[in-house]
């Protein structure tokens, strides 16, 4: 059984490279968690702030990665159901993926996907009943483990994924977990109850796992590393361990992700508020920086 350690070796020795200088911008979200609109769809209260954050990042020229977890397909036996409820979503996020703007990295929950042939036959197309015919979707897509984002000019490396390498229950019985959660938490979780193998529920779990992550990248150098998973939004200052969490699309009644422009980092979230008048909208805050990557590069 591999360890952590050699797991997130693997993720990082095998992650696709993207090259970026201080003029690209990129949205991170993990931990979507995307359902079929049930009871148990956590992603069913947050999906219009979800929607409206993605479609201000499309038009204004962001790149999104996506860092696992985007469907819940332990809950869901198919993509199918999962589509169906959020069309839209899907619809935009092939706005992103057209023109290469799409980086998708698998989690534990939707660990099927780091099948490139379940990837192709479930997510390359769509049947759409207005022409009555299969419409592509996802054509060529490709789920990784790892996304190194590699400066062009300073060298410097940012580390992206999902994070449940540091997980060994999730990550080595990910098949146990899932079969659980469809015939035990599922039901469960519609009853308000809490599944007690997540970290993002289980405050001792969460603990381990970061402590793992942090010493990988003690061990490497401080790499600059941006997790999901633990749905725990995580943003150091320079000089400390150079861990960062995005947190989740699933808190209750906002989502949370990092922001990377302008060659600066920032922890950012998503909510909605209301008016003077009562009008309700969705708004963007500040949550942690904006801090310059190169703040976090070590020599």
């Amino acid at each position: 059984m591999l360890s952590s350690k050699k797991r997130l070796d693997r993720a990082f020795k095998n992650a696709k490279i993207i090259n970026f200088d201080d003029s690209s911008k990129f949205i991170l979200f993990s931990d979507c968690h995307r359902g079929d609109n049930s009871f148990a769809d956590d992603f069913a209260n947050n999906r219009n702030i979800y929607f409206h954050a993605l479609k201000h990042y499309y038009s204004e020229g962001f790149q999104y990665c996506e860092i696992g977890d985007g469907d819940e397909l332990w809950e869901n036996t198919s993509f199918k159901p999962i589509f169906e409820a959020h069309k839209n979503v899907y619809l935009l996020m092939k706005l992103f993926h057209e023109q290469e703007r799409l980086h998708l990295i698998w989690g534990n929950h939707d660990m099927v996907y780091q099948n490139p042939d379940y990837v192709e036959k479930n997510l390359s197309t769509y049947f759409e009943p207005k022409l009555g015919e299969d419409v592509e979707l996802f054509c060529n897509a490709k789920y990784h483990e790892g996304i190194i984002l590699k400066h062009k000019e300073s060298q410097q490396e940012v580390f992206l994924t999902h994070g449940h390498q540091a997980d060994w229950w999730n990550y080595t019985f990910w098949k146990f977990s899932r079969f659980m959660v469809r015939v035990l938490w599922k039901p469960l979780n519609v009853m308000g109850i809490a599944d007690p193998t997540s970290p993002a529920k289980n405050y001792k779990e969460l603990i381990k796992v970061e402590r793992r992550t942090k010493k990988w990248i003690i061990d490497n150098n401080n790499l600059l590393t941006i997790t999901g998973h633990t749905h725990r939004p995580r943003f150091p200052n320079p000089g400390e361990i150079a861990y960062f969490n995005d947190g989740s699309c699933v808190h209750p009644r906002s989502i949370t992700g990092i922001e990377i422009e302008n060659g600066e980092i920032s922890l950012i979230k998503w909510y909605i508020d209301t008016t003077e008048t009562g009008t309700l909208q969705i708004v963007r805050v500040l949550l942690e920086g904006p801090r310059k990557l190169m703040d976090y590069k070590t020599v």
